[in-house]
């Protein structure tokens, strides 16, 4: 195993879209004077026919290259830059699609990026009409927050283009007074709340008129990339260099990686042992809005801003503060926004390793083995250094500490693990189930490798559940997997995240020439591969299921790999030889939630989580907010009072202490766990004496 290295996180999608607004209105176009038009370079299309190249020939999805590819690029970039389709016009649409939608397969395949441009040319000028509108309206509407009204804030789902102008304007008033509500209820206190969206619409449209043929190049490379699969991407030579940059571990930071989706700056992934990490607050599917330095900084609106421009927003000097204006992916995106303070650092890897504890159940000692990530140190393996990081060297040491314990029960919790080494991810299963096949490994030539943990014996018989979430991912799924699938403990929590597919970073290079030393035209994140259980069903798409279901606040139709238009399908391939090892069979998993069940219905604090999660997802599926300022209010509060009692599942006890609930609920069924093999270990004991 030591040659293997693969890395599993979930995949950056840094895309430089601004999916932002615009107004049809001629006589505030007449006011200001139109940029000039974008056009691409010689060198965006030397760079479009290189990629069509790659994807065609090496992506793991053979993708047609024919009139629905045309159709499916063209609505996604659409859907990219007016998401909620309050910006064309169906007559846009349909005029769009005739000049240039229809063509997109021919164009893709001669690296002619002309018809991106041209939507996006248009996108570009009607954005700068809109935010001339917001500025005027805002100036001059009075607005009564006592009817009764309403704004659908999903319309890519329920609602068709609007028809025409007027019905543009109708809805982007609403839109005006969703985000003067978003702001007084959002905690941004003495804000002057005109002034403050005057600014904002003011920087938006300087924005927009500033805007490089690379904007619009990149826009819409992402919607020929993320066609084939959503974890496919194109950089361009200046986004390469700051997706190189680790913003948590190079320089000080909050410890998250971000991206673009549409006008949004999205929170991609937490890095384990970083600040954002340790204060619990800010989570993957977070949209950031707004940045304020320090206690007492202005909070600036960054909707629609760069990715790279809003990443130097929030970086600074360790010991420092910034404050985070966000629309948390637990209540769907949706308003009111929550202002989260993190004090910048670096990475201290001492949180990102494995960590234990033990937890009293019932009269039962249990071992929690917290695992944030797989990692590893690969040049310190290399070296072979004496004390290299490494999660199964970590996991080794805890074992024999709780082992020596005399724990009755191991809860390997892999809540929020995103990933990592694949390497690790085997040989930490090793240690559980024994050496033997781990996962499986499909190429786009339908070739397969079997990985196995060849080094490490099982350490650990005893009882065993592992706990995860949406938010377990990628080598956290294929741990879980082969648990399952070993029969060796029980899976709990919820439905997994679904990423199972490995990704290649190739660069987009120029013919050698012997005359010429030319720069590289960027780089495209290439989906090569795909993983599969040992028993022959793959983690793509629908993840892990659990054996005994504990949702969480996480909202599924936010956080997932279903959660993508293009994702690649679940899909079998032949089962590979292995042994389960038990000691969890289908009767027991069976037997334990029938025992769950009936403990839960007994249980006033798991009934009052269900009851106040079930409140929350009828918020989710709501496909419009009110615009009525006692419904706006009264829906706020009750966001907040469930986020204080249940925030990251943790329970509010009368002491003001945090309980972790889930966890809490997880050591119920490993007390079931523990009590069903005692029984049936005396069961022959108890024949034989009779």
């Amino acid at each position: 195993m030591k040659s293997l290295r693969i890395s599993l996180f979930p995949v950056l999608l840094f895309l430089s879209i601004l999916s932002l607004s615009w107004d049809h209105s001629e006589a505030l176009a007449a006011r200001a004077a139109e940029p000039a038009l974008l056009r691409p370079t010689p060198e965006q299309v030397e760079a479009s026919r290189h990629l069509a190249q790659y994807l065609i020939q090496n992506h793991y999805r053979k993708v047609p290259i024919n009139d629905s590819l045309s159709q499916q690029i063209f609505n996604r970039f659409l859907d990219n830059i007016d998401n909620n389709r309050s910006y064309f016009t169906a007559a846009d649409v349909e005029m769009l699609r005739k000049q240039v939608g229809n063509r997109i397969d021919d164009d893709f395949i001669t690296g002619n990026p002309a018809g991106g441009f041209a939507i996006y040319n248009q996108f570009l000028k009607r954005a700068r009409q809109k935010m001339e509108f917001m500025m005027k309206t805002l100036g001059t509407a009075s607005f009564d927050f006592t009817v009764p009204d309403t704004l659908d804030i999903e319309r890519s789902k329920t609602a068709p283009w609007p028809a025409n102008v007027a019905a543009l304007q109708e809805l982007w008033r609403k839109e005006l007074k969703y985000q003067y509500l978003n702001m007084k209820f959002s905690g941004e206190q003495g804000k002057n709340i005109r002034s403050t969206l005057q600014k904002s619409f003011q920087n938006r449209l300087n924005l927009f008129r500033q805007q490089k043929p690379e904007d619009a190049f990149v826009a819409y490379m992402n919607a020929v990339t993320t066609s084939f699969d959503p974890h496919t991407d194109y950089f361009s030579p200046d986004m390469y260099e700051n997706f190189q940059i680790d913003m948590s571990r190079s320089l000080e930071g909050i410890g998250a990686k971000l991206q673009m989706e549409n006008e949004y700056t999205v929170v991609n992934e937490i890095i384990p042992g970083g600040p954002a990490f340790k204060g619990n607050l800010l989570k993957k599917g977070d949209q950031i809005v707004g940045v304020g330095q320090g206690d007492r900084g202005e909070i600036v609106d960054v909707t629609g801003w760069r990715i790279n421009d809003v990443v130097k927003k929030i970086r600074g000097p360790k010991g420092t503060v910034v404050r985070l204006k966000v629309f948390p992916a637990s209540q769907a995106n949706k308003g009111p926004a929550r202002i989260i303070r993190i004090v910048r650092d670096k990475v201290d890897l001492q949180e990102q390793a494995a960590q234990k504890k033990i937890i009293i159940e019932n009269g039962k000692k249990i071992g929690v083995i917290v695992l944030p990530s797989f990692y590893l140190d690969f040049e310190g393996e290399r070296q072979n250094r004496q004390n290299y990081a490494s999660t199964t060297r970590d996991v080794i040491r805890i074992l024999n500490e709780l082992n020596a314990a005399k724990v009755d029960g191991i809860i390997i919790d892999l809540r929020d693990n995103g990933g990592g080494s694949l390497e690790e991810a085997v040989n930490v299963t090793g240690l559980f189930v024994g050496q033997g096949p781990v996962v499986q490994v499909s190429n786009a030539l339908g070739g397969k490798v079997v990985l196995r943990d060849e080094e490490y014996p099982m350490m650990y018989n005893g009882p065993l559940v592992v706990l995860v979430n949406r938010y377990s991912a990628s080598a956290s799924e294929i741990f879980a997997a082969a648990i399952q699938d070993y029969g060796r403990g029980v899976v709990v929590g919820d439905r997994t995240f679904g990423k199972g597919t490995v990704q290649s970073i190739v660069s987009i290079k120029r013919p050698f020439s012997m005359f010429t030393s030319q720069p590289d035209l960027g780089q495209l994140k290439l989906t090569v591969a795909k993983f599969y259980r040992i028993s022959g069903g793959s983690t793509q798409h629908i993840g892990v299921l659990p054996d005994i279901v504990l949702p969480s606040m996480i909202d599924p139709d936010v956080v997932g790999e279903d959660t993508y238009t293009s994702s690649l399908p679940w899909t079998t391939i032949s089962r590979t030889e292995y042994a389960p090892v038990g000691p969890v069979s289908r009767a027991d998993i069976s037997l334990l939630r029938r025992e769950f069940k009936l403990q839960a219905a007994q249980d006033r604090q798991y009934k009052a989580y269900l009851a106040d999660l079930g409140t929350l997802n009828n918020i989710r599926k709501r496909k419009s907010v009110s615009l009525q300022e006692k419904s706006f209010q009264a829906e706020n509060r009750t966001l907040k009072q469930i986020q204080e009692r249940w925030g990251n599942e943790n329970l509010e006890t009368g002491k003001k202490k945090k309980t972790d609930f889930i966890l809490q609920e997880a050591a119920t069924i490993m007390d079931d766990l523990i009590g069903l093999k005692a029984r049936e270990a005396a069961a022959p004991a108890l024949k034989k004496a009779s």
